[in-house]
């Protein structure tokens, strides 16, 4: 194979509202942490019955995975300020990157973020909870048809409103 994939899609819940910070130059950089969660019926054996049969016993199970996201794309950092908060269901696209960083005592450190980049990636907010507390209906529109904010025609449920169904069938 000649080439490679660097490609993360992750659908999950925000853990908290999103951090906004600006480089020298201005630019935006927005990250939050984001939350994948896994639950299956893990099945037991050993539980016997009042006749002495023995019974299948299934416990529900749940696994949480944690991403840290970080967004460097401008419009889909606008839109992360804007509109998301603790608990949102968000659709990710991005990559994944790790970084070496040195603490204040000396101590070399990596991180492995999942990262939107200026000219690649997506954010589309897909849960139904669009009232973000200040009466915003938490609409987002760049012209587009899609539910992206990629800057590649995206849009959100924006002024004029889709006939789009609020039920995601994922």
């Amino acid at each position: 194979m000649a080439g490679s994939v660097n490609k993360v899609i992750l659908v999950g819940n925000l853990g908290k509202d999103p951090e906004v910070r600006h480089t020298q130059s201005g630019s935006k950089i927005v990250s939050f942490p984001l939350a994948t969660s896994d639950t299956w019926n893990d099945r037991q054996s050993g539980e016997r019955g009042e006749r002495g049969e023995r019974r299948e016993r299934r416990e529900r199970r749940e696994r949480t995975e944690w991403h840290r996201v970080v967004i460097f794309n401008e419009r889909s950092g606008d839109v992360a300020e804007r509109f998301l908060r603790k608990g949102r269901k968000v659709y990710i696209e991005g990559e994944l990157r790790t970084r070496k960083w040195t603490d204040q005592g000396g101590q070399e450190h990596y991180t492995t973020e999942v990262v939107i980049d200026r000219y690649r990636g997506d954010l589309v907010l897909i849960d139904s909870n669009r009232d973000n507390g200040n009466g915003d209906a938490g609409g987002y529109d760049n012209g587009g048809s899609r539910g992206g904010t990629n800057g590649n025609g995206g849009s959100w449920d924006g002024p004029g409103g889709n006939d789009l169904d609020d039920q995601v069938p994922f």
